[in-house]
């Protein structure tokens, strides 16, 4: 539709219908107005996946690595792949808008949710998030820009002030907004926090620059719950309010325009860009299929959203070869190899006879981040089942956890749990209302149940399953929710509690809620019949959990285990790695270290083992006070469902480790993310991440764009013009030549530096970067554009951007402290 029947649509409905339109029917999807042809809009969250609109093991997720582990890749062309690839994902499930990308920045790396941004550095930040961007709406399907802005860590992160100069707002904070604006993004989220005094979703920022001097033509969606007024944020450029059916818009808005409080233009315009949206994701065309929310079960793929009871998937869920070889092309693309001392890495097949793979994170690692992020993969394979199946037949593979880590309970799952009902693998969830009666019943695969089929009358929900314990000894029960929570084990009560809710935030609130325990002494073979039951009180949130965890051997025989297996090895892999305590979003890091011991049992299966591994499996950095002792340290990320194949070939050598970190590495951060009485001083400016260590004495452990391959490279010479012609791209060439005895890989970048300037800079800064491939003693020139805006910076006075007359220093290298040449280009001042 043009905008001119946009216009014309708007004109015949009254003031009801569509103020109607502008807060969500239900959490996930919009309403529908039949009389114009529109359907509800579908969205989900992402990013590693597309959940749908409900949280049920049954629906299945293809799941990506985390974006930190994407943007290691530095590669656009594998990201706008990986987009498509979800693109598909979201019509399969018939979702027309993805929650996703998130491109705040890495401000400090004590950020909770650091994992599910791509990097420190904007100009990383926006290239790869507009490759993900095109990727996805490349099918139809609406990408999200977000959390606009200034969205960067978690502490306090509903109400607080992010306070920022302007300059570092526009060159640091905006600038990977703008890049996806520029490249046609359907939808911007607002964030919770406020930004120089204005909530988000009542910022000035919404109209200008963003809708105003960015032209920005799709709709500003809020983060969930984020519109907090009716009159503020009615007036203000936020189009639609999420999550529905409630909130504060509705009949209040509607009273709101008739006192005159709000212009009836304002919604207007709200409504022609849901409109627009609606057309470009083909919700409003009598030709378009109707959501999954609005056909019946009969006609939909099923309840669950295309998956039978028992999980499998239906004919046509993208399981196939080929969507598996890209996710595990995108694990071996983000995976940093850090160090790599006398050639460890890779390992010769051939000459293995025992693998010891060691640590908690080894067979069962994190794929994923925690928060609403989370989906359930297709499937998943552990580091330990990767390296063990590539091994098969020519090596024995050996696993010992060596240390137990503080983690919350695990819910009952296939391997451990019956529904008493029926007999089958998992558990029995049923509904009851006030008196007890059943009202619903049906069969799931996991005690942690985060949005049962809700009908009217619900007053509480059972989860019921026969537990069956392979080992003897004392057991860790447990349940989870807010409000009423109770558990009975064979009839006998083991918790009643009343569990008051002490948070607004809500990834706590529905996904995290805390847990109650219990011990019960059980024998092996015998089973135990488990009821839990909570409350389906007003505001307790979604989640009950059901959990078990069997009893462990001790602390120091875990370990002694490990050590013995690693003597007995030829080579020790150890995965260690963060936890969702630890990594998860609502909440930030305290410090930078591995939670337990497992630095104690890095340095212990060293000693046994001089040929030591270790990999990181975590979304953001972590210190590594044994990484100068250990011969070869990897960095897997949160990798995606496909981690333990994809691992298994770097470490073997099938595939070259391609990443380079896409954010600074240290053993401590350099800001912090608590705000003093609700404000967050953005005090540093633009100084973060590899910026902010540039000023200090001694350098991080390692530098932003760090990472190593399989062969050894030679930076031989860079060119660039002597003038940068005042407002347009230029090209720096960079000849590389490939040193080492097999062929590579290496990303190229380009900094540049003005040591003499009139106005606050960093030390340098990335302006561009290119891959190349080169076989053994090949040279290959990369060619790097570095954009106008990368000599420019934004003058507040001026309101514009403005380059400073003179010589910039260009420098060409493997990392932002690895820069071995250098060059020198000059530009005219300018403004746009």
């Amino acid at each position: 539709m043009t905008d001119e029947q946009f216009d014309d649509v708007v004109r015949k409905m009254d003031l009801e219908q569509k103020v109607r339109l502008l807060t969500g029917a239900t959490a996930w999807r919009t309403h529908a107005l039949p009389d114009i042809g529109l359907r509800s809009i579908v969205t989900s969250d992402g990013p590693i996946g597309v959940r749908g609109q409900g949280w049920d093991e049954r629906s299945t997720s293809l799941t990506l690595p985390s974006p930190t582990g994407l943007a290691a890749s530095w590669d656009e062309d594998l990201v706008e792949r990986l987009g498509a690839l979800l693109g598909d994902e979201a019509r399969r499930k018939r979702v027309d808008v993805l929650l996703a990308p998130t491109i705040n920045l890495h401000r400090s790396p004590l950020g909770g949710r650091h994992f599910e941004c791509y990097s420190e550095d904007p100009l990383l930040t926006a290239r790869i998030g507009v490759a993900y961007i095109r990727g996805v709406q490349s099918r139809g399907v609406a990408a999200t820009a977000k959390h606009y802005v200034a969205n960067d860590s978690e502490t306090e992160r509903l109400t607080l002030d992010a306070r920022v100069d302007e300059r570092t707002l526009r060159e640091v904070y905006l600038a990977p907004f703008e890049a996806a604006v520029e490249a046609g993004v359907w939808v911007v989220m607002a964030a919770y926090n406020g930004v120089n005094g204005a909530t988000m979703s009542e910022n000035p920022l919404l109209a200008e620059p963003l809708k105003g001097e960015w032209g920005f033509d799709g709709l500003v969606i809020s983060d969930w719950g984020a519109v907090r007024s009716t009159v503020a944020s009615g007036r203000a450029a936020q189009d639609l309010a999420m999550p529905g059916p409630d909130g504060p818009w509705g009949d209040a808005l509607v009273a709101a325009v008739r006192a005159g409080e709000v212009p009836e233009e304002a919604v207007d315009e709200k409504v022609r860009r849901l409109l627009r949206l609606a057309s470009r994701v083909g919700a409003l065309s009598p030709d378009d299929p109707p959501s999954l929310a609005e056909l019946p079960v009969s006609q939909a793929p099923d309840a669950q959203g295309g998956y039978s009871a028992l999980g499998g998937p239906h004919p046509g869920t993208p399981t196939d070869a080929v969507s598996r070889a890209l996710l595990r092309e995108a694990v071996v693309a983000g995976t940093v190899l850090l160090r790599n001392e006398r050639s460890v890495l890779p390992l010769d097949a051939g000459r293995l006879r025992r693998v010891a793979v060691i640590g908690p994170s080894a067979a069962a690692p994190r794929v994923q981040g925690g928060g609403s992020a989370g989906v359930y993969p297709v499937s998943s394979l552990s580091p330990l089942d990767g390296i063990r199946d590539a091994l098969a037949g020519r090596a024995e593979v050996t696993h010992a956890a060596g240390v137990h880590l503080p983690s919350r309970p695990t819910p009952l799952d296939l391997g451990n749990a019956r529904n008493p009902l029926t007999g089958e693998p998992g558990v029995l969830v049923r509904l009851l209302d006030a008196g007890g009666a059943e009202l619903h019943a049906e069969h799931r695969l996991t005690g942690r149940i985060l949005e049962p089929a809700l009908v009217d009358s619900s007053a509480t929900v059972e989860i019921r399953a026969t537990l069956c314990p392979q080992a003897g000894g004392v057991w860790n029960l447990a349940v989870s929710g807010w409000g009423h929570v109770f558990l009975a084990a064979d009839g006998t009560t083991l918790i009643d509690e009343e569990v008051e809710r002490d948070t607004d935030d809500p990834a706590t609130v529905h996904l995290t809620p805390p847990w109650r325990h219990a011990s019960l002494d059980l024998t092996a073979g015998r089973e135990v019949e488990l009821v839990a039951r909570r409350r389906l009180d007003p505001d307790t949130g979604l989640a009950s959990v059901l959990a078990a965890d069997p009893p462990r051997r001790g602390d120091a025989e875990e370990l002694a285990a490990a050590i013995e297996l690693a003597k007995e090895a030829d080579v020790a892999v150890v995965v260690v790695g963060t936890t969702e305590e630890v990594e998860s979003e609502g909440y930030d890091r305290e410090d930078l270290a591995l939670p337990g011991e497992q630095d104690a049992l890095v340095r212990a299966v060293l000693a046994a083992n001089p040929d030591t591994v270790v990999v990181v499996n975590a979304g953001g950095p972590v210190a590594m006070p044994w990484r100068e002792e250990v011969p070869a340290v990897l960095l897997s990320w949160f990798p995606g469902q496909e981690y333990g194949d994809g691992l298994a070939r770097v470490l073997l050598g099938d595939a070259e480790p391609g990443g380079r970190l896409p954010t600074t590495w240290a053993d401590r951060a350099l800001i912090g993310t608590t705000p003093v009485e609700g404000v967050l001083e953005y005090a540093e400016g633009p100084d973060i991440g590899y910026r902010a260590w540039l000023r200090e004495q001694a350098p991080p452990a390692y530098w932003f764009g760090h990472g190593l391959g399989y062969t050894t490279w030679e930076y031989e010479s860079v060119v660039a013009p002597e003038l940068a012609e005042p407002g347009r791209p230029f090209p720096v060439r960079v000849r590389v030549r490939n040193t080492g005895e097999r062929a590579g890989g290496e990303v190229v970048q380009v900094y540049l530096a003005r040591p003499e300037t009139g106005v606050r800079r960093p030390a340098l800064w990335l302006a561009g970067f290119a891959r190349v491939e080169a076989g053994p003693g090949q040279t290959v020139e990369a060619e790097v554009e570095i954009a106008a805006r990368a000599l420019q910076h934004w003058s507040p006075n001026d309101r514009a951007w403005t380059a400073e007359a003179g010589s910039f220093t260009v420098l060409a290298g493997r990392s932002a402290g690895d820069l071995p040449l250098s060059t020198t280009t000059a530009t005219g001042e300018t403004s746009r």
